[in-house]
Formats: structure tokens, sequence, C-alpha cells
């Protein structure tokens, strides 16, 4: 009942300081409960940069709880790490949130996601939070963190709001305060620019001692928390767009929404800019995936890509996307606990040593760069737009 409580009142505190903000307090806001048009969306995407960067997390951090506990939080290391991004030309990363950070202490998380805005503002990074996410293990947990599993990509990622919720369609008002009291209080502020409000919904875990304790009927589950998720979004109307990112599927059908599955489908169709995932090693591939998703004639943004085995590199993504001014958010920044300089196939194969060819992840936990060149040809890309 005291989480409870202080989760409504950190929700009411923040909204009363929307609401004094208002020059005329006693006329009510108009709030949309659609997407932006798409000469709104362009008119905000003209307005920036060329956006690159990466899906942030610290070195320090093995997941989303890990990075925003109170404990755990190491704004040290944020600093450092953000510095040495600001240094390739970054100006935007992707930060993972957790529903269960609000329920634990909703306040004292407010008060550490200003923090982490101050510390990226302050080397001239703008973040989008991604709010919810469908990846990797389905029982998050609050408290002390698994140690890594040596050898292994992202062994401590968790789901959210993971398969107890999810799973539940009684327990999706769950989140609710959550989603709605961290847009409340960030909505019009200069120093987030997006709002991902959920990562690859119906992710399905596919490793060995998670997927079965994966929801049944996953993909029915996710959408109707997407939908929910996506109209808390637009009551609270934040003056940055919202969207959630098409990831899979055939690329044929990308560009036809009747093609789409339901969930594929509903996130092209509310989302104000839209965002994808690019993991291709064929960049005839990739190029064919922008081409279909130009159809819907709104700004692009890929949120994922890097994987440098399958031939996902720098050298060969970047260029592709500068030339449309698609913004470019890499996975992995500083190698360290989620140990995704391994690849996904790690979870199946045995690893004893580091691999001669980092999976995602660009620099050691010292600053070094895995690749000199790689570094070199960033800086060069990120150069005359930044």
């Amino acid at each position: 009942m005291k989480k409870v409580l202080l989760s409504i009142l950190a929700f009411a505190a923040f909204s009363c300081v929307e609401q004094k903000k208002e020059t005329k307090p006693l006329e009510m806001k108009t709030i949309p409960v659609e997407r932006w048009s798409k000469e709104r969306a362009w008119e905000w995407y003209d307005q920036q940069p060329w956006l690159v960067g990466t899906n942030f997390n610290p070195s320090s951090s093995i997941n989303q709880l890990e990075f925003w506990q109170a404990d755990t939080f190491d704004s040290e290391t944020i600093d450092r790490e953000l510095k040495w991004s600001a240094d390739l030309g970054m100006n935007l990363h992707r930060v993972y949130l957790h529903n269960l950070l609000w329920e634990q202490d909703s306040l004292g998380f407010l008060s550490r996601l200003d923090q982490y805005l101050k510390i990226a503002d302050s080397h001239g990074i703008k973040t989008m939070f991604a709010l919810l996410d469908d990846v990797w293990h389905p029982i998050p947990k609050l408290g002390k963190q698994p140690e890594p599993i040596p050898h292994v990509h992202n062994s401590g990622w968790v789901q959210a709001p993971g398969a107890e919720i999810l799973g539940d369609t009684t327990r999706h008002d769950e989140v609710k305060n959550y989603i709605k009291g961290v847009l409340t209080r960030f909505a019009n502020d200069d120093r987030v620019l997006v709002w991902d409000v959920y990562n690859e919904p119906d992710n399905v875990a596919g490793q060995v001692g998670r997927k079965e304790l994966e929801v049944k009927n996953k993909h029915e589950y996710s959408l109707k928390l997407l939908k929910k998720v996506m109209q808390w979004s637009r009551e609270v109307n934040p003056k940055q767009p919202l969207t959630s990112g098409i990831w899979r599927g055939n690329i044929d059908h990308w560009g036809t929404l009747d093609s789409l599955p339901a969930i594929d489908r509903f996130m092209i169709e509310h989302s104000d800019v839209i965002s994808f995932h690019a993991y291709d090693g064929d960049m005839a591939q990739l190029r064919k995936k922008i081409n279909e998703l130009k159809k819907f004639e709104r700004p692009l943004l890929c949120t994922e890509y890097v994987a440098r085995a399958t031939g996902n590199t720098f050298e060969a993504v970047m260029p592709i996307l500068k030339e449309d001014k698609i913004a470019a958010i890499n996975w992995g920044f500083v190698s360290g606990k989620t140990n995704t300089i391994y690849p996904w196939k790690s979870w199946d194969s045995t690893f004893t040593t580091e691999p001669k060819l980092w999976h995602h992840d660009i620099l050691r936990q010292d600053g070094t760069p895995f690749s000199e060149e790689e570094v070199t040809f960033i800086q060069k890309m990120t150069r005359k737009t930044n």
C-alpha cells in the first residue's frame, strides 16, 4: 500500500507542476488521441541534425534495473562514458527504463532520470527513453541483480513489465502510473527528444530455462498492452514524438499495412515517426527496408544495428542511413556486464575467450576502441553534421 500511495503522490505532484506551467490554468487543455500529422512529424525532424548514437547502458550495469536502482546508479561511469560517446560525435542515445523502478521508488527514480539527463545534456546528448521491452528474461526482479554469465550475450537483461503482468490483462493497469508519470515529468523537457514506448513487442525468449517462463500466445498480450501504452502516452500529450519500432518479418511486406502482422501494423499506424531495427548483413536488404518504410512518408529512425560478423558494420550501415538523414542508433557502447561483444549464438555455443570480432559495442572500459579504424570512421561520419 505504501508503494501505491507513493506512486500516486509522485504522479499527482508532477501533474500539478505541469498545470502550474499553463498560462491559462482555468482553460481545459485539448488532449489529442491521434498521432501527429505527417507535416508535424517532418517539421519536428527537419529541426534536428543527423541523429547518431547508441543504445546506452553503462558498462557497470547488467540491465535496466542495475542501471537505475539507487544502490547501483553509477553517475561517475555514466559521465565518463557519455563523454566518450560525445567525443565520437554522438548526439542521441536510446536508454531503457523499467516499470519496477517506479513501483520501488517513484520519486527517487524520477530524480535519477533527471540526474542522467543533466549529465547527458552537459555532453550535448539528447535522450530517447524506451519504456517497455519484451526481450530476454521474462521474470524481472528488483534488488541485487545477477552477475554476468561468462562469455554469454546479455545474460542478465530483463523484460518490462515481464510475463507475470503481461500475461494477465487484469494487471496491465499496474504500469499505467509508471507510463504516465514518467511521460508527464519530462513531457516538455528539451533534453528528451523521442519516446520509444515499447521495444520489440512479442519477442519470445528462446533460451533454455527462459522460454518455459514466457507468456503463451504472447503476441495477443503484447498487442493489448501496446495499445494501452500508446493510449496512455497520447493522453499525456508530450511535445516529443512517440514511436514503437518494427523489427521482424518479411521485409517485402514492411511497406504494405495489410500484409503486416497485427502488432507490426499497429506500430506503424500509431507511431509519429517510424523506427526500425536493422541487423541485416546484406546491405541490399537494408536498402529494401528503407524503401519500404519510406512509403509511409514519415521520418525514419534506425534504433538498433551493428552485428559485425554478419557484415552489419558501421562502415557498411552508416553511409546508407546518412544518405537519407535516417537516425543511426547502434546497439552497445562500452563493453561491460552485458557481454554484448559476444554474439547471440553464445547462448548455444561455448566461448572461453573474447571473440576476435566483437558482436556489438565500440570501446573497452578503459576507453580504448575495439577498432581504431572503426572509431576514426565514425568520427569522420559525424564530423560535418554535429
